[in-house]
């Protein structure tokens, strides 16, 4: 009986969001969780069928292993959704239509049904789930199975979420907020940046039982790492938000050798012709939205600054301005669709990032070593910034959010004058920081070590 039971896995179900910046980093947790025990954990990850490529895409980022081989996939159906076409199920995919997606996905009616038929089919050992899916805690109580919510985002973010719950007046004429109970100097958030649900008491109504969710779970895991957020961790390890707190980031490590898990891409060959150090890799993840006249004035930007740059779009039907691409030529190279950033990012001739702040690029240029040229441009990316920047003010030069350089914009001439001095400021900057990055640029370290206890509550980081 004791070596039926030494020889048995131990079978653990991920359960991400729909969208490819929860995806993905579900898909590494995956592949590190198999990693720190290989033969012993059986990692499976539960998606809906459109997104199974998502998942493969990541796996074939991290190159054949024994830990890649472990993962299995399972689907379940995805939600009918009124509205939306047959097989668009991720919000990266939906464009307008991104809105119904999450609707769905956070709609107990609609979402639970198929997740819970798939955790009492499988029965697993253990359940990771995204914080969205709050229902799949009780599901995992109900079969005395542990679940531990995993957030994308770090600790910053999560808090300053949690804190403005019921504290932003909806009918108040103020321009900001104030974060409350925050360590340190006031963090004040321009009203124009808080997402729907914390500004529409209906939509704050909603995230309450996800609050409720993450505290009946056994733990709650981020993508963020102690250094980082140290002071953030421990407020949110003492706070009771969760029964346990894991800081396992960054997920993405080890990051790969340049061009090793990218195949033939074009733009890593184009990288490879470029001086080290000399190309600035730009980058707005895969949901965040820009208007023409901002991608039009971007694209100007680009050639003013006279820098090589590898600009990584995703905007269908957008063309830059007539004549830009031969006026660019060989210095700059505009890519539309997918590109592997973590290559990329790697990549020696990277020597600086123009990013929305999304908390998977943040983390994948920190573990690069690549300084950050930042733009956040919803409220997610526009926090994790602020987070960032209050801990290293030194790692990025913010050049606004999206609401806010709007509004001090004050003609074409001013944009595409800011666009090119942001770089030639930048730059050297730029050159320090990531001479001093690649020094850091480290192999995978160990997963969910106890570093030290606060207020009592365990708290578990990489490192």
């Amino acid at each position: 009986m004791a070596s039926a039971e030494l020889g048995k896995k131990l079978r653990i179900l991920i359960i991400p969001f729909f969208a490819t910046s929860h995806i993905g980093p579900h898909t590494d947790l995956a592949v590190r969780l198999a990693a720190a025990r290989p033969g012993t954990v059986e990692p499976t990850l539960a998606v809906t069928p459109a997104n199974v490529s998502v998942v493969r895409a990541t796996l074939q980022r991290h190159g054949a292993s024994a830990a890649t081989s472990a993962i299995k996939i399972a689907t379940y159906p995805f939600p009918e959704v009124d509205g939306l076409p047959l097989g668009v199920e991720n919000l990266s995919a939906a464009g307008a239509d991104g809105w119904r997606i999450f609707d769905a996905a956070i709609d107990e009616a609609l979402t639970r049904p198929a997740q819970e038929a798939l955790i009492r089919e499988l029965s697993p050992d253990a359940v990771f789930t995204d914080v969205h899916f709050f229902w799949n805690s009780v599901i995992a109580g109900d079969l005395g199975v542990p679940c531990v919510a995993f957030s994308v985002i770090g600790t910053f973010s999560n808090l300053a979420m949690s804190h403005l719950g019921g504290e932003v007046d909806c009918d108040s004429g103020c321009e900001e907020v104030i974060v409350p109970h925050f360590p340190g100097p006031e963090v004040r958030i321009p009203r124009t940046e808080l997402p729907e649900f914390l500004r529409v008491q209906e939509e704050h109504d909603r995230f309450n039982p996800r609050l409720a969710g993450i505290r009946r779970c056994f733990g709650h895991a981020f993508n963020t790492f102690l250094v980082l957020e140290r002071q953030y961790c421990e407020l949110y390890a003492r706070s009771g938000h969760a029964k346990r707190a894991y800081f396992l980031g960054p997920l993405s490590l080890p990051l790969p050798p340049a061009g090793a898990s990218a195949g033939e891409s074009p733009c890593i060959r184009w990288l490879g012709s470029m001086p080290r150090g000399s190309v600035v890799y730009v980058c707005f993840g895969t949901f965040a939205s820009i208007s023409e006249d901002q991608l039009r004035e971007l694209a100007l930007g680009l050639e003013g600054s006279q820098k090589p740059f590898l600009w990584v779009l995703r905007a269908e039907g957008w063309e830059p301005p007539a004549g830009w691409e031969e006026r660019v030529g060989k210095r700059g190279m505009l890519v539309r669709g997918w590109a592997p950033q973590t290559a990329i990012l790697a990549h020696p001739a990277v020597g600086a990032f123009l990013t929305h702040c999304g908390s998977s690029s943040l983390l994948e240029a920190a573990a690069a070593g690549v300084p950050m040229l930042t733009w956040p441009l919803v409220f997610d990316p526009s926090s994790s910034r602020r987070g960032w920047s209050r801990t290293f003010s030194r790692l990025a030069r913010g050049c606004g959010t999206g609401h806010g350089a709007r509004r001090r914009r004050r003609g074409r001439w001013c944009r595409r004058r800011r666009w090119r001095g942001l770089w030639r400021d930048s730059w050297s900057q730029a050159e320090r920081g990531r001479r001093r990055g690649a020094e850091r640029r480290s192999s995978p370290p160990r997963l969910m070590r106890p570093c030290r206890k606060a207020g009592g509550r365990p708290v578990t980081c990489a490192v």
